[in-house]
């Protein structure tokens, strides 16, 4: 099967078996090349590029290659299964432990939870993955201390790196392609980039056009494979993530189980990929979020302080298209992210300041009313977004109600009504939204620097209470 006529004929319901064929370095061009198959009919081939990488050449670097490969093959097949989703998976590459067999087939059925809903799938009963007897145990690796902060060209990351920089943290910024944003943030964070580019095989691309069941996929679990496959060819023992807390926040329930946007971003995964990656690949290497105590309106409050990265910063997924004449230099105003950034921006940055970034005011647009309403919890659901809890909205809007620079904003005086109508019950919002969790898994050695930051975050909240008035 093959050219554009055949495509149009693709029916996802005709495929039985959904097949990881074969993995391996490609030395001389540094790539990584990941082989896949949906029965006899489709293949994939998708490689991912690590420049100026060099395969170790020691017993145990080998061997810690190819573990991390296993996985990254594993977690980057969620891309291509779910052109199909078909009943049946098969590793023709070797055997799964139980315990990663457990955490893959999790990855999928929860990692594709919107996908599946989207599609009205019911994946509970096709996604077994077939394992063989006995565990493995992590490869014991020299790795120097040096943490991997990942940035995607946003406010959460720049807090993250900040904050490790002034702690004197050894690191180094990484990120899978090379956005205007991201570009922009390292540039401007002076610190080394390590830049991988993952190129998806274009026959998926094929399939999408011709009737392939397409969605969201959980993308921050590929990278975080692909980034335990960076530390062993670069040379690096962690990997600091930048997701906060209401990641866990399910959008919705359907079929008795969470649906939620940011499953691989939330602390469930975190725990079960750090524990496969310490116990089964890679000894000693960590996976964490760092700002994982810290809500958006916490973050948002920091980021407000770090002025010199507001002109550059970009969340808007227009500016992330993966063909580049259609990316976006600017916000869109339009999208989820445009809505919530500007809002929980709004209480720590000048009206006039925040208009002149995002190249409009979205809270005084009527038009943007209904997408509001989905951010605030007065929809269906929240947007299947990276975007925040309601209550992060709600003390975002608390925070700036009765700012005389915000009278008259159409969207503060369409919610009015459903803000606290009294300072106590503002102040009690905006504390709940503002005070740290304890939540967090975040290494020792790093507590100091955590530290430093919750004690900053709380002298926020403080002035955010004192602005509301006195209880």
């Amino acid at each position: 099967m093959s050219g554009s006529t055949a495509a149009r004929l693709f029916d996802p319901s005709s495929i039985r078996q959904f097949r990881f064929l074969s993995r391996r370095f490609d030395a001389a061009r540094s790539a990584v090349v990941l082989e896949y198959a949906l029965d006899d009919q489709v293949r994939f081939v998708e490689e991912i590029v690590f420049p100026g990488a060099v395969a170790p050449t020691g017993v145990a670097g080998r061997e810690a290659l190819a573990r991390a490969l296993e996985a990254l093959h594993l977690a980057a097949g969620v891309s291509y299964y779910k052109a199909a989703a078909p009943p049946q998976i098969q590793v023709e590459s070797g055997a799964l432990s139980p315990s990663a067999a457990q955490f893959f087939g999790d990855l999928y059925l929860h990692g594709l939870g919107e996908f599946a809903y989207r599609n009205q799938l019911d994946l509970a009963d096709r996604l077994r993955f077939p394992s063989g007897s006995g565990e493995q145990r992590a490869v014991e690796l020299d790795l120097p201390r040096r943490t991997a902060v990942p940035i995607g060209g946003g406010k959460d990351s720049v807090v993250t790196l900040e904050a490790l920089r002034s702690s004197g943290e050894p690191m180094v910024l990484f990120s899978v392609g090379d956005f205007e944003p991201i570009r922009a943030t390292a540039e401007r964070a002076g610190i080394r980039r390590l830049v991988v580019e993952r190129r998806i095989s274009p026959r998926l691309l094929e399939l999408n056009q011709a009737g392939a069941l397409n969605g969201h996929v959980p993308v921050s679990a590929v990278i975080a494979f692909i980034l335990v496959t960076a530390a062993v060819l670069y040379g690096f023992d962690s990997a600091a993530l930048s997701n906060e807390g209401s990641a866990d926040e399910p959008e919705l329930v359907w079929k008795g189980r969470p649906i939620n946007h940011e499953y691989s971003k939330g602390l469930i995964f975190e725990q079960a990929a750090d524990r496969l990656m310490s116990e089964e690949l890679l000894a000693g290497f960590r996976y964490f979020s760092f700002l994982r105590p810290l809500s958006e309106l916490s973050i948002a409050a920091r980021f407000a302080e770090l002025a010199a990265y507001h002109p550059i910063f970009r969340s808007c997924n227009a500016a992330f298209r993966l063909a580049p004449a259609g990316r976006a230099r600017e916000w869109c105003g339009q999208c989820p992210k445009c809505r919530f950034v500007f809002l929980i921006l709004a209480p720590f940055v000048a009206r006039a300041r925040l208009v002149e970034l995002f190249g409009a005011d979205l809270l005084s647009e009527t038009a943007q009313s209904e997408g509001y309403a989905e951010l605030l919890g007065f929809a269906d659901h929240r947007p299947f977004e990276c975007v925040g809890g309601e209550r992060d909205s709600l003390a975002a809007l608390a925070l700036i109600v009765k700012r005389p620079e915000w009278q008259g904003a159409a969207i503060l005086e369409r919610f009015r009504p459903h803000l606290p109508a009294d300072a106590a019950g503002a102040r009690r919002l905006v504390r709940e939204a503002m005070t740290p969790s304890d939540v967090h898994r975040v290494p020792e050695r790093l507590h100091p620097a955590l530290s430093r930051l919750l004690a900053t975050s709380m002298d926020d909240r403080e002035r955010s209470l004192a602005t509301l008035g006195t209880p």
